[in-house]
């Protein structure tokens, strides 16, 4: 049995806060999200990845902004009104996420959690948690954490153990 899966009971009752890239909805946990703001532009920092955008200036913190959709090749990022910037706060880091909208927060209780299958997707599937399921919508939820604390983004150091 996969962490996600065992992990799926300590999510229960806990708030996710929904985004959209492409065509898909994504879930990460609420307590994650310092805030969210419209797009706006950033600077751009010499032999960044391509998925780094840049970086911005919130209240005197220059914070690295990941586009999610070039990361996880979605296609070419348009930006538009819908446009925003998710600041999470990770392991004390804070960055900012690009995504194509934001839509709700919602609870999810044990039942509404399944494991995510072993498919292709956009990511990996050991930064999913899982599925949850509200109704006819799915939620892909991303172990925010763990991706954005992942080598190949190269943002946030692990902490030591």
């Amino acid at each position: 049995m996969s962490d996600a899966i065992q992990n799926a009971g300590d999510i229960a009752g806990r708030e996710f806060l929904a985004f959209t890239l492409g065509k898909e909805e994504y879930g990460i946990d609420i307590l994650k999200v310092q805030e969210i703001r419209g797009y706006e532009a950033v600077t751009r920092i010499a032999n960044a990845p391509e998925f780094i955008k840049g970086v911005i200036n919130l209240r005197g913190i220059i914070i690295p902004v990941v586009d999610m959709r070039i990361k996880f090749n979605l296609g070419e990022p348009v930006y538009d009104q819908f446009t925003v910037v998710i600041i999470l706060n990770i392991n004390g880091r804070v960055v900012g996420m690009v995504v194509d909208s934001v839509s709700d927060v919602t609870t999810l209780m044990p039942e509404q959690v399944k494991p995510a299958p072993e498919m292709g997707t956009a990511f990996s599937t050991e930064y999913m948690i899982g599925l949850g399921t509200i109704d006819e919508r799915m939620l892909i939820l991303v172990d925010i954490d763990k991706l954005m604390s992942s080598p190949e983004m190269g943002l946030i150091d692990k902490l030591a153990a």
